[in-house]
């Protein structure tokens, strides 16, 4: 029985790797949860898993935390805030650490269930993306497992087992689209939020379906499986394949194309990452290719998704600027939700920071550097953002 922890465990991914925890309690116990501040979920997640240790990100949510689990027998230790949700990501005898907190945050707590020797269950991108630099050299120094959890990098994953460093030519990462793929790009300057987060395949939390809408997901995509499969940018590429049946593809120095394909259902990749390197057996909805149907792909319009060439600059730039790229995509994703700035301004003010930052970035960044960059970047935006809020409010009558 492997032991896991998930930070996260009220967002999707959190979710969904405790339905599979469920189904599988012979294989997997739950030793901590940390969650933002969604108190009613996660004492119903304490009650059904009895982890040992609990942490809420929102310090001002424990006291209604403890009165909602005061009967439980016998109590986890519960912890509040940053501190406590990296005490809960380096403690006890968890094997594997679920990484599903959303945005940087997610960097620290990670860095600390490395440095204790536990295993990553990689659903955060943007720990990679900001601070790759940083984690590589932590992963192979720790002699602990980057296991990624979403979609494409786990079909990347499991397409490169058995095959030689020197046998791979080129990634090639699938994108559905988003809500926006068959819309013309002049009609996207009217686009509410409800638009954008009406995705058409997957059920996913409001950040990564708003960055799926601008494409910017799959840049930041293009950053971590840089990270995590060694591959320069030349030879990482983008495909739309509205279907997402294919989760993404490697070509091989002889032309010979692996793929790996199912239903668009989290919860493979995540089951895979929790048992690699076995495979379970599920009742899940096999993949039918006949009900499937037609496969299309296409080339994504640059234009109309000016995010995809922000991340590959952002990367090619490397040092500290995936760090500004991925804090200003953070909160402009954050202020266009909440209704401050329109959609088309998410590109604009993320290539206005990396525009701005260019002259500072530095090129082997500390931990420091890139906590220092992240908060310059998300400042950047937000003083931005206030003319952009000023047009939005005007251009709605506000």
């Amino acid at each position: 029985m492997k032991a896991i922890s998930i930070l996260g465990s009220t967002g999707s991914i959190g979710i969904q790797t405790l339905t599979i925890v469920a189904q599988y309690p012979d294989k997997f116990r739950v030793v901590g949860l940390t969650a933002g501040q969604n108190v009613d979920l996660l004492a119903q997640q304490i009650r059904s898993y009895r982890p040992e240790i609990v942490a809420i990100q929102d310090v001002q949510k424990l006291p209604k935390l403890q009165a909602a689990i005061a009967d439980i027998t016998p109590q986890p230790m519960l912890l509040a805030g940053e501190a406590g949700v990296i005490d809960v990501a380096r403690y006890g005898d968890a094997e594997i650490v679920v990484t599903g907190i959303v945005g940087c945050a997610g960097l620290l707590p990670t860095i600390a269930a490395i440095e204790a020797g536990k295993d990553i269950a990689l659903a955060n991108k943007e720990t990679l993306i900001a601070g790759g630099s940083i984690i590589l050299p932590l992963v192979h120094k720790y002699g602990v497992k980057l296991l990624p959890a979403d979609s494409e990098h786990s079909a990347i994953f499991q397409c490169l087992q058995g095959v030689p460093a020197e046998g791979l030519r080129r990634l090639l990462l699938t994108a559905s689209g988003g809500a926006f793929r068959d819309d013309p790009i002049q009609t996207l300057s009217a686009v509410t939020v409800a638009d954008a987060l009406k995705h058409p395949n997957w059920s996913m939390g409001r950040k990564i379906t708003i960055d799926s809408a601008t494409m910017m997901n799959k840049g930041l995509e293009v950053i971590e499986a840089h990270w995590l499969f060694g591959v320069d940018y030349d030879r990482i590429e983008i495909v739309i394949h509205p279907q997402s049946i294919i989760h993404s593809l490697i070509e091989l120095q002889d032309t010979s194309v692996l793929a790996q394909l199912g239903w668009p259902d989290m919860r493979l990749p995540l089951l895979y990452a929790l048992s690699w390197p076995e495979r379970i057996r599920t009742d899940w909805q096999p993949l039918d290719l006949v009900t499937a149907g037609t496969l299309t792909f296409s080339a994504p319009d640059r234009q109309k998704y000016p995010c995809i060439q922000l991340a590959y600059a952002a990367g090619r730039a490397g040092g500290s600027m995936p760090a500004v790229l991925n804090a200003a995509n953070e909160q402009a994703v954050a202020l266009f939700l909440a209704g401050k700035i329109q959609f088309l301004d998410i590109a604009h003010s993320i290539e206005q920071a990396c525009d701005l930052y260019h002259i500072h970035n530095h090129s082997d960044p500390s931990l420091d550097d890139i906590i220092t960059a992240d908060r310059w970047a998300r400042q950047e935006v937000l003083i931005a953002s206030q003319t952009l809020e000023h047009r939005a409010k005007t251009l709605v009558g506000g």
